[in-house]
């Protein structure tokens, strides 16, 4: 089987075992998850961390982005500018919030664009090598190779419920591997 075909089943059957979780346990699930990676994040005033609104059946990482925020992060939000792009902008929870493309929602064209340090990053499946299947578009990776060509690496941590992982994700040479998984049942690191 071809290897985007095989990426594409995982990505499915990870994301059907995730809609099929009834919305109080994503709610219970996502103020665990909030609370093991408060634990192990330390986070030094005006760290920029980029988290993401939740759509569809996502983890809610809003506890967690609280959490960081009132421990001095700063805060930023992916943004689709077109099919390939994305950037980060600052949020604020008083910034009013538009309609960014594929159902999501974050601070207009008025916000500053961001380097974050910290990406907290949906994803469609991962495994216990901290490897990550996306929604298939790409945009964090080439975020990432971006933050890397300017010279950055940020700390890249994927959010997901236990449900999404699977024995193996197939790993292509433009995939960038995790630093850290945060599911409901804790904080594992990858990379040391």
């Amino acid at each position: 089987m071809p290897l985007d075909d095989t990426k594409n089943q995982l990505r499915q059957q990870s994301l059907a075992r995730r809609d099929a979780m009834p919305a109080q346990s994503r709610a219970d699930y996502s103020s665990a998850i909030a609370d093991f990676g408060a634990q192990p994040m330390e986070i030094a005033p005006g760290t920029m961390v980029s988290g993401f609104l939740p759509i569809r059946s996502e983890v809610d990482p809003q506890p967690l982005m609280e959490i960081l925020r009132r421990r001095g992060a700063d805060l930023c939000l992916p943004v689709v500018l077109d099919r390939q792009t994305i950037c980060f902008r600052q949020w604020h929870i008083d910034t009013p919030l538009v309609d960014t493309g594929f159902g999501t929602r974050g601070p207009g064209p008025d916000a500053p664009v961001v380097n974050p340090q910290i990406l907290l990053i949906p994803l469609a499946a991962f495994d216990r090598q901290g490897n990550r299947i996306g929604y298939g578009a790409g945009h964090y990776d080439r975020a990432i190779a971006r933050l890397h060509q300017k010279g950055l690496n940020p700390l890249l941590i994927g959010i997901a419920f236990d449900c999404q992982e699977v024995a193996d994700v197939p790993f292509e040479p433009h995939d960038v591997a995790l630093h850290a998984i945060l599911t409901e049942s804790g904080y594992k690191n990858f990379k040391t």
